[in-house]
């Protein structure tokens, strides 16, 4: 997707996509302002038809999705024997078909796991990825252009993020949540309509803003990504997904188990934090830099951005006995950097998670 886009005036590109079309600040403001639209050359398209499609994803994935009316967005997880998340994916039901739209590296793995997953059961697992591409932005913003409507139902994903679905449980403390401040979606377009969308823009006629721009207002929203946060250890409890992933109290599925006694019984392992950095001398540390406290390692940061309200920040998974008020030092390549953290999901999440919702201050400086 990043081909055609990419040749728009300012362009900077990579293999996910076009990172930015030369203010990635500015893109920011007119993207959170619903002026802006965001070619995602990160995601794909998978679809899956068939008149057994939903009762079939309910029984492999953590959301329960029978019901699953036309129109209505939600998202899954696929979770290995031991509760660990192997895939994500947003969802989308059309009437006749259900969307998926997934992470560019989660496409074909999630595809061929869904294949061998078919038996003798009446569904079409397939990556429409050729055929269709992915635009994110507000809902106002959508509304220039012309989503694909196969079986007359517009597919516009609307991210959930951070309310609380049916079965789900929330363990972020802060009130009011910061996910709250950004209204996002996302949807599946034609090729000829993302042709329509690279010539509109290349005249000027229309606005995009690149991927750190997306990225960075998801970081400040706590939103946790299969591409960024997701390891071979991750559990759902750890990054607070069980808001809009998981259906607690639906049918059997594949690592529900674990699922339950996480919750019920005990605490996940390590839990995501939000970092405010010390932007003084503009070090950046990289996804996979180390967390310390007290000279110990004690996580990992995940995704980082340059927001333009916040300034640098974070997100990073540490281990569950990390101390809340422990001030945290963040690896970068030109020496460590000072962190201050903010508990996204706290030591208690679980058996004993019965801790008083916590008025949240802005971290946002005054408008420069």
């Amino acid at each position: 997707m990043a081909a055609g886009f990419g040749q728009v005036a300012g362009a900077v590109t990579d293999e996910r996509g076009v990172l930015h079309f030369g203010q990635p600040f500015a893109e920011q403001r007119t993207l959170a302002s619903g002026s802006a639209l965001v070619p995602l050359g990160d995601r794909r398209v998978l679809a899956v038809a068939g008149e057994d499609r939903l009762s079939w994803l309910d029984s492999l994935t953590s959301q329960a999705l029978t019901t699953l009316a036309p129109g209505e967005s939600t998202e899954l997880l696929v979770l290995d024997p031991n509760g660990r998340i192997e895939h994500a994916a947003s969802v989308l039901d059309d009437g006749e078909t259900t969307w998926l739209i997934v992470d560019a590296a989660d496409a074909e793995p999630l595809l061929t796991w869904l294949a061998r997953m078919r038996f003798r059961l009446r569904v079409a697992p397939r990556d429409a990825s050729d055929e269709y591409a992915v635009m994110g932005g507000t809902e106002a913003a959508l509304a220039n252009l012309s989503p694909a409507a196969p079986s007359g139902s517009p597919l516009v994903w609307r991210d959930p993020w951070p309310m609380v679905g049916p079965g789900g449980h929330a363990y972020a403390l802060a009130e009011p949540h910061p996910g709250m401040d950004r209204d996002w979606a996302e949807a599946i377009v034609t090729r000829a309509e993302e042709e329509r969308l690279t010539d509109a823009a290349a005249r000027g006629e229309l606005a995009l803003a690149g991927l750190i721009a997306a990225d960075a207002l998801r970081v400040a929203a706590w939103r946790p990504r299969w591409a960024a946060e997701v390891d071979d250890r991750a559990l759902p409890h750890e990054f607070d997904w069980l808001r809009t992933a998981v259906h607690l109290s639906k049918g059997c599925y594949r690592g529900q188990e674990t699922v339950a006694k996480v919750h019920n019984l005990g605490h996940p392992p390590r839990r995501l934090v939000a970092l405010s950095l010390d932007g003084s001398d503009n070090r950046l540390p990289v996804p996979g830099a180390s967390v310390s406290a007290g000279g110990d390692v004690v996580g990992t940061v995940t995704s980082v951005a340059q927001h333009y309200e916040e300034g640098p920040i974070a997100l990073a998974i540490v281990r569950r006995t990390t101390p809340v008020d422990a001030g945290l030092v963040v690896d970068t390549e030109d020496g460590p950097v000072a962190a201050t953290q903010e508990v996204i999901v706290p030591p208690e999440a679980g058996a004993t998670a019965s801790v008083p919702r916590i008025t949240r201050l802005s971290r946002r400086p005054l408008a420069q």
